[in-house]
This record gives C-alpha cells, sequence and structure tokens, in this order.
C-alpha cells in the first residue's frame, strides 16, 4: 500500500471512531452536574434543544470590543473575504462593534478557534455543525434560503460529462475523490449512501482519496485529476456562475436528497443582549442591495430561522449511520 492509500485510509478510518480527536480538544472547565446530550463537558443543555446554553453566572458572559467572524472554509478564503464585507459592515453597525473577518483554511481551524473562545460569530459547514455544536460550543440559529422559507442543497457523485461512468454502482474498483472527513456532502453522506444503496465500502470495493475542498474535487473532475467525486452542488453551481467551469462540462451521476446548507451562528457564552444585535444584523440584512453577495449566493434569497435540533436531525442520523460519534476528548 503506498503512502497516499495510508493516508487516505487512516482519515477515512478515524472519522468513524473519533470525530474530532485530531483536534485535539479536552475539557476546558470544570464539568457541571447538568444535563448534555451530546455536548462535552465544557456545556450544558438545560432544555434539551441539544446546543450549549448560556453559562449561568453572568461573569462567563463575554461582550468583545471586536468580533470575530468566518465562512466555512469551503473555497479560496480571500475570494470570501471580499464577498463578506457588505455583511461585516451591516454587523458592525448593527452591533456597534468592529467586525472582522477571519479566513480559515480548514474545518479543524475553525473549531478549534470557536472552542477556544477566539471567534464569535461563524457560519459552519453542514457536516460541521454537529461537531461545532458537541464540541466548540456553537449555537446555530440562521441558513442561507428562500423568501417562501425554503433551504437547501444536494450531494451530488460528479464525472466528466464525457465519462463512460453513468451509475453511482460504477465506483466499484475505481477512486473516488471525497473532501475532508467532516463534510456532509463531501464525505460522510456518500459514504452512507454507497453504503446503504450500494453495497460499496470504501477501501474494500473503492479506493478513496481526499482533496480537502469541494473546489478542489470539482477543479479535479473538470482537469481530469479526478475520475469520480462527492460535492456539493451549491459549490458546483457557484464555481459554473464565477465561469471558474464551463457549464455542461461535469454530469451528475447521483443525486441526494436536499440537505441544510452552512448553519450560521454564536458562541454560547455571548453576552445575550450582543446576541440579540447579532441576530438582528442577520435578519435586516439588505440581501438585494449588494451585488457581490447577490452574485455569489444567487440561489437564495434571504436568512432563515433554523433550530439544530430539527434541522439538523437528517445529518445526525447520516453520521449515525457512519458509526460517528462526538467524542471530543
Amino acid at each position: 500500500m503506498n503512502n497516499e492509500k495510508i493516508i487516505n485510509f487512516l482519515l477515512l478510518k478515524s472519522i468513524l471512531v473519533l470525530v474530532v480527536s485530531f483536534l485535539g480538544f479536552g475539557s476546558i472547565a470544570n464539568a457541571e452536574d447538568c444535563y448534555r446530550g451530546t455536548l462535552d463537558d465544557a456545556y450544558c443543555d438545560r432544555n434539551m434543544d441539544q446546543t450549549a446554553d448560556l453559562p449561568l453566572n453572568p461573569d462567563e458572559w463575554i461582550d468583545p470590543s471586536t468580533l470575530i467572524f468566518t465562512y466555512t472554509p469551503v473555497e479560496d478564503p480571500a475570494v470570501y473575504a471580499n464577498i463578506w464585507n457588505g455583511f461585516v459592515d451591516h454587523l458592525s453597525k448593527t452591533t456597534g462593534k468592529k467586525v472582522v473577518f477571519f479566513p480559515v483554511e480548514s474545518n479543524a481551524a475553525q473549531l478549534e478557534a470557536m472552542r477556544s473562545g477566539r471567534l464569535h460569530i461563524a457560519g459552519f459547514n453542514t457536516g460541521s455543525n454537529p461537531i461545532a455544536v458537541s464540541c466548540a460550543g456553537f449555537v446555530p440559529f440562521a441558513m442561507m434560503g428562500y423568501m417562501d422559507g425554503s433551504f437547501g442543497y444536494e450531494m451530488e457523485i460528479i464525472v466528466k460529462a464525457d465519462s463512460p461512468i453513468q451509475s453511482a454502482a460504477e465506483i466499484k474498483g475505481k477512486t473516488l475523490a471525497f473532501t475532508a472527513p467532516t463534510s456532509n456532502s463531501g464525505f460522510k453522506a456518500p459514504s452512507a449512501i454507497l453504503k446503504g444503496e450500494f453495497d460499496l465500502v470504501a477501501d474494500r470495493d473503492f479506493t478513496p482519496t481526499f482533496s480537502g475542498k469541494h473546489d478542489n474535487s470539482i477543479l479535479g473532475v473538470y482537469n481530469g485529476d479526478y475520475e469520480i467525486a462527492s460535492i456539493a452542488n451549491s459549490v458546483l453551481n457557484r464555481m459554473i456562475r464565477r465561469g471558474v467551469i464551463e457549464e455542461g462540462s461535469i454530469r451528475a451521476v447521483y443525486r441526494s436528497a436536499t440537505f441544510p446548507t452552512t448553519g450560521y451562528g454564536h458562541a454560547h457564552n455571548l453576552h445575550p443582549e450582543l446576541v440579540a444585535k447579532v441576530k438582528n444584523a442577520f435578519w435586516t440584512f439588505p440581501w438585494s442591495e449588494d451585488e457581490l453577495f447577490v452574485n455569489e449566493f444567487k440561489k437564495a434569497d434571504k436568512f432563515i430561522g433554523i433550530t439544530h435540533k430539527f434541522d439538523w436531525a437528517v445529518i445526525r442520523q447520516i453520521d449515525a449511520a457512519n458509526e460517528v460519534s462526538y467524542d471530543c476528548k
């Protein structure tokens, strides 16, 4: 087995037994006697909504003079720093705080920043949300959606348009590019679906490799570096709109049911008055007046309210099918 296969095998295996051990997380506070569910010992879930509660002691609430905001690292962070400029300005005006957009290169870095208190407001990708909630005290409350309240994207298994592959069943014996172990559409959902619907298991029936990000996988298929890849079609559609790849050059051999998109939220110990202002910034953002934002997120019209307990139930079911444990130790 060559080095790349060994690395990919270890990545694939580790996600099934200890999701976030690679982050080096441990309990950061004396454990309080309270209900937690899947949450780490650092947090409580007294109302059983499956997210961390605000600490009972007001001395533990934080009200920073500068708010740090980041977006899920699925594509080039430099591109998204510009796209989010208008929102960052609006968030600053609404909260009365200086707001800094902090580009992150990996899901692990984003999770660690929230866990350590260096990140206050964030958009975590679909697959990372349950981990961020359980291990980093992330409290999601919004996602991008449509005026009618609908939302979502699909996982697609893609090939080049001229590929002879016509079905996900034909992955057997080939190499499939995943994105990262924490990604829903880039790893967890396709792993569960391929096993459940096609009896295809990584390293037994096909060779897994990891590209790191959705755009890497898409460009890899587009340029012929990868024969097959699993990706979020929302990322694919954005890359087509920006002219990064030619429309019609890639096709899907499998499309999943609709999943929730990136979840936006705040650190669990942010002062409640500040949380109210942060939420108001999301609800009042003049989306249609920001040309960069409209062009990038054309498949949505506004931020809509969500609850982790219900809107991420399907993602937790996929995690369960993959034998994922939200063990933060």
